[in-house]
């Protein structure tokens, strides 16, 4: 028998040429409800600063957003990079966030700065925001802080003050921590957290940080044993060739991204196949086009299986690279919105929960 896998959805608010930033937070708040609609577990934001084609930039605003307008699906980040902020303060936001959403709240939690360095020393001068060396310290301290008891800081002298990221808590967040190295592995490990490995990043280094995972993992009050999921980037369409024209917009932004050419606001679909190619962007587009799962529902579904027994995972997050063409309404993106509802229906009844 088939083990049943759950299916989730990371935003990383795309935003394309001729859409504001308006329009993509639009679209994503619509596909966001129609993940809730179609049976989806989770709907994740990522965290990126100073990119003309993301627009997730404070993942807790757009939890908040999400939250208020579905019904069932868990709403999270993924992940607050928390070298640019307070822990109190990203504990006080989640405290919140599950008080209005009980039981639906995630908070993934990154090391990466998820910027440059100039936007990094800009996040460090306008705020107050962490030090990176104490990670592991500063997400236990997160924890202690969601956690129903609180936490109880001991003073000079010998003195206990409490503190409490909100008043009352009744409950607290599921809390996941993100990487894409053995380092982040190995916290996850020793902390006894849940954990997810970028695989939509590279697609490399998965299972070695895993089985780092699995193998040290240590059960804690909040996890008796390991639990991951697998990240995966997926173009999903009625026909091969239009999910390929989709995904080529966001397969060209990454190879400007690699080869360190000047980022822009997302291709539509019609420009994407204009653009002329170096050979190294070629090659790099080829080698996404391997790693990606691009294609027709029955396709996907068999991939994404395959991934899922190949890491041992009972569930997967899908990161929707749609494209936009030239004659779309601006504020929508029917292309990641049929990605979804082709994984519902051939994916989610195949396996469902």
């Amino acid at each position: 028998m088939t083990t049943p896998l759950a299916l989730s959805v990371l935003d990383l608010v795309p935003v394309s040429r001729g859409q504001s930033t308006a329009d993509a937070v639009a679209a994503s708040m619509a596909l966001a409800r129609r993940a809730d609609e179609l049976g989806f577990t989770r709907y994740w934001f990522a965290e990126h600063h100073n990119m003309a084609s993301v627009a997730s930039t404070t993942p807790p605003i757009m939890v908040a957003l999400v939250a208020a307008t579905t019904e069932r699906i868990r709403v999270g980040s993924g992940g607050v990079m928390l070298p640019n902020h307070s822990p109190f303060v990203v504990a006080e936001q989640f405290a919140v966030l599950e008080a209005a959403a009980p039981g639906r709240i995630d908070l993934g939690l990154g090391r990466a700065p998820g910027s440059d360095q100039v936007i990094t020393a800009l996040l460090r001068q306008s705020g107050t925001t962490s030090d990176v060396e104490r990670f592991p310290t500063h997400i236990a301290d997160i924890i202690s802080l969601l956690s129903v008891a609180g936490a109880q800081l001991t003073l000079r002298g010998g003195a206990t003050y409490g503190v409490r990221a909100t008043p009352a808590a009744t409950g607290s967040p599921e809390v996941w921590l993100l990487g894409s190295s053995d380092y982040s592995a190995s916290v996850a490990a020793e902390l006894g957290l849940r954990y997810v490995f970028a695989h939509h990043f590279s697609g490399e280094g998965t299972e070695r940080a895993l089985e780092l995972y699995r193998t040290n993992f240590r059960p804690s009050e909040w996890l008796d044993a390991p639990r991951t999921f697998l990240t995966v980037n997926a173009v999903i369409a009625d026909t091969a060739d239009e999910a390929a024209s989709r995904a080529l917009p966001n397969l060209i932004q990454m190879s400007r991204l690699r080869t360190g050419k000047p980022l822009r606001a997302l291709d539509r679909v019609e420009e994407a196949e204009s653009v002329a190619l170096d050979p190294a962007q070629r090659s790099i587009v080829a080698a996404m086009r391997d790693r990606w799962v691009i294609g027709t529902a029955a396709i996907a579904t068999a991939r994404l299986r395959e991934l899922a027994d190949r890491f041992d995972v009972d569930e997967v997050m899908v990161s929707v690279g749609a494209g936009l063409r030239v004659d779309e309404e601006p504020g929508t993106n029917v292309a990641r919105e049929r990605t979804l509802e082709l994984l519902a229906k051939e994916f989610l009844t195949a396996h469902a929960v």
